[in-house]
């Protein structure tokens, strides 16, 4: 029973965590798309907690802000912004904390190929909030990539070296503590 307290208090913690950095944004002005600190707040998720945790904890949090907190950028909610521009981004998470936890899970958390699977988690939703952004803004696919992926690549990288940097070491923490 002390696991499953610990398991779900870890899940709310985090999610926590995404519900205070997910609305801090800085919008583009040539973009629908803001700078998040979602994605951040997501990589530590998984880095710390692991693939099905971590992808729990964003699932709670897209949840949360679907039903009507204020936790998505600007402090925004509801389907509406799903349904957005940006929400290809936010289905896209999903499948991030999916592929960035796993690569973290199946191989130890090796700074190497964590960073590889939180790069290819990455660009895979990009791929989901790209193809989005160009059917909702009517934008060619190439217009949506100049607008919603180009001006993050250089940000979302110093996030995960971010995570790597200090992940590694709460991780480490967690689990010496014997909470996760």
């Amino acid at each position: 029973m002390r696991t499953k307290t610990k398991e779900i208090t870890l899940i709310g913690l985090m999610t926590a965590v995404t519900c205070i950095a997910g609305p801090l944004s800085l919008a583009l002005p040539f973009s629908p798309v803001p700078i998040s600190l979602t994605n951040l707040a997501i990589y530590f998720s998984v880095y710390i907690l692991g693939m099905r945790r971590g992808t729990i904890s964003y699932l709670v949090y897209l949840l949360l802000g679907l039903v009507g907190l204020p936790v998505f950028s600007a402090f925004t909610s509801g389907p509406a912004k799903l349904f957005g521009p940006t929400g290809g981004y936010l289905i896209g998470f999903i499948f991030m904390a999916l592929i960035c936890g796993y690569c973290i899970d199946r191989w130890n958390g090796q700074i190497a190929i964590s960073f590889l699977g939180m790069a290819a988690g990455t660009v895979v939703m990009y791929g989901f909030g790209t193809v989005w952004l160009a059917y909702q803004s009517g934008l060619s696919f190439g217009g949506a990539l100049a607008v919603g992926v180009f001006p993050f690549v250089v940000g979302d990288l110093a996030k995960m070296v971010l995570t790597l940097l200090i992940g590694s070491q709460v991780r480490v923490r967690v689990r010496k503590a014997a909470l996760n």
